[in-house]
């Protein structure tokens, strides 16, 4: 039966968020991701607002190895990994993520949001503390949430210093786990990982790192924020996404130490009770992770774009903060503004996505421009054209 109450007060906020200007269009992309794409009722756009870094998500191989692992293994697993849903290309996969990760073991997921739900909660205790930077990807937040028991604290945003005094105020616990983003997803920036590093080994806590943005555009050949501070193999549990650099289709991981991948195994919720990895992804997914490794002028590529983009917006008068990263948030303030402005840039022919609150605090909407390795010179000119125009 209809709840009247419910009814009513959906369709106010519905009705509140159409007449401010923050409501959120579902546009239809009639193409594969690529550095254009077609929109249904719009035509071909630039596509800055995409986490296809390396421009594998239409890339031939990747294509390729997905129709193989198709045809091989079927459209899904049927069941959760420890009935029947480990197949040989599961195996593959995770063997792979651990040599790109630099670590002995890796374990998949539908999601890097799954990922990150089955690790914190199946890890952590009563008895422990978790510290969370205050800019964490929401997956991070819910994660932290989901553990209940275990004593929780959010430190300032990269501030050393304030998470220095809480892991002193957390000396008594059994164990302390401090987690961080590689890169943060709508700042741009990079976690100070060596600082991470060095306060983790004094206090004794474990440093678990998100490099979902960071797998695929930071390091000489890619592999992400420990690579682009020299401290590959030192993070001790490293989490990440398949969906965006890596063939840009879904699916996470765990990388870690083999003891930590078979509690994982043994313990965590979204593992034991949610079906594995489909095939055609776990082949697709490890087809990229090997074009990665042998080419690493796609990655060059990207870096020179980022700078171009950066280059080419600050010289407009746009104010873009130094960062090696892929994500350039231009601030606004006002949602409904940031999203007319992204309204505008499509009638331009380049789409970038308005972000607003609840996705960023109220006051901080900003425009998001995502570079990619598939875009190139005449691309990144007709988006600067763009951007001059606004």
């Amino acid at each position: 039966m209809p709840n009247t109450r419910f009814d009513a007060r959906t369709q106010e906020l519905l009705g509140g968020l159409r007449d401010s200007g923050q409501w959120k269009h579902l546009q239809q992309i009639t193409t594969p991701i690529g550095p254009t794409v077609e929109v249904e009722g719009i035509g071909e756009v630039v596509l800055l607002c995409s986490n296809n870094y390396l421009g594998l998500a239409n890339h031939p191989k990747v294509i390729e190895a997905g129709i193989e692992g198709l045809k091989q293994y079927g459209a899904g697993t049927a069941s959760v990994r420890f009935i029947c849903g480990t197949q040989q290309c599961h195996r593959a996969i995770e063997e792979t993520i651990a040599r790109f990760a630099g670590t002995p073991a890796a374990l998949s997921y539908v999601s890097c949001w799954n990922a990150n739900e089955a690790l914190m909660p199946t890890a952590t205790d009563a008895d422990d503390a978790i510290l969370s930077d205050e800019l964490n990807h929401a997956s991070i937040i819910d994660a932290c949430r989901l553990t209940r028991k275990t004593e929780r604290a959010v430190y300032k945003h990269n501030d050393m210093a304030d998470l220095e005094e809480k892991l002193k105020g957390f000396r008594d616990k059994a164990v302390r786990w401090v987690i961080t983003d590689g890169v943060f997803s709508m700042e741009g920036d990079v976690a100070p990982l060596p600082q991470l590093v060095e306060l983790c080994r004094e206090y004794e806590a474990i440093l678990v790192v998100d490099d979902s943005h960071g797998v695929g555009v930071l390091g000489a050949t890619g592999r992400g924020t420990p690579e682009h501070y020299g401290l590959m193999g030192q993070i001790d549990i490293m989490t990440g996404t398949l969906g965006k650099s890596l063939g840009g289709a879904a699916g996470g991981y765990v990388a870690a130490q083999r003891h930590v991948v078979e509690l994982l195994v043994q313990r965590s919720r979204p593992g034991l009770f949610s079906n594995a990895l489909p095939a055609t992804i776990a082949c697709s997914a490890r087809r990229a992770i090997e074009i990665v490794e042998r080419e690493p002028q796609r990655v060059a590529r990207l870096h020179g774009n980022v700078k171009a983009i950066r280059d080419g917006l600050r010289k407009l008068g746009f104010e873009c903060a130094d960062s090696p990263t892929a994500i350039i948030p231009i601030h606004i303030g006002d949602t409904a503004e940031a999203i007319a402005k992204s309204r505008r840039l499509m009638e331009l022919g380049v789409w970038v996505v308005g972000f607003g609150f609840p996705v960023v605090p109220q006051g901080q909407a900003r425009l998001r421009v995502q570079v990619s390795a598939a875009l190139d010179d005449s691309h990144i000119a007709r988006a600067l054209d763009a951007f001059a125009k606004l």
